[in-house]
């Protein structure tokens, strides 16, 4: 699970000056802020540490990688072999996030696939893991708000 830090409002502001400007330099978001660049260093440096950031792979679109189709795949897992089947859906490199979920499936996966054709070799593949038991497939047909986290850092940026 990801780390329970706290961000205080300074932290949320160079949060978002970076946002704006990813490539500024350290004293010109300090400068923008009105605090020293050392001060902007440490924060983002604490941040760092504490495992704030995800990693850069994670900004590239699936689409510029060859898989503009996304699909949503809820499993139904033997949990005697839970920790198996998620192993193994880790290896399968289009599964590119697993969530642990309540109700009716017990993991939703998400895929990145080339095409249907793709999709369906994808979908043979996760079915055939040890310990799945049962599928569902919804594929996405447009993303009308991508993942973001801006409006939750500017709301800690107001002190």
């Amino acid at each position: 699970m990801p780390s329970m830090i706290r961000l205080d409002p300074l932290d949320a502001q160079i949060l978002l000056a970076l946002d704006d400007e990813p490539d500024a330099a350290l004293l010109a978001v300090a400068k923008r802020l009105g605090v020293s660049r050392n001060t902007v260093h440490a924060r983002l440096r604490r941040m760092e540490a504490e495992g704030l950031f995800l990693g850069f792979s994670q900004r590239v679109s699936l689409t510029t990688l060859g898989h503009p189709l996304i699909a949503f795949i809820s499993l139904q897992i033997d949990q005697a072999l839970s920790e198996s089947a998620e192993a193994a859906l880790v290896e399968i490199p289009e599964v590119v996030e697993i969530h642990a979920t309540t109700g009716d499936a017990d993991l939703l996966v998400t895929v990145a696939a080339q095409d249907a054709d793709d999709l369906y070799r994808i979908t043979n593949a996760i079915v055939r893991t040890p310990g799945v038991a049962r599928s569902s497939t919804a594929v996405s047909l447009s993303q009308p708000l991508p993942r973001r986290t801006r409006s939750l850092i500017a709301r800690l940026a107001t002190p």
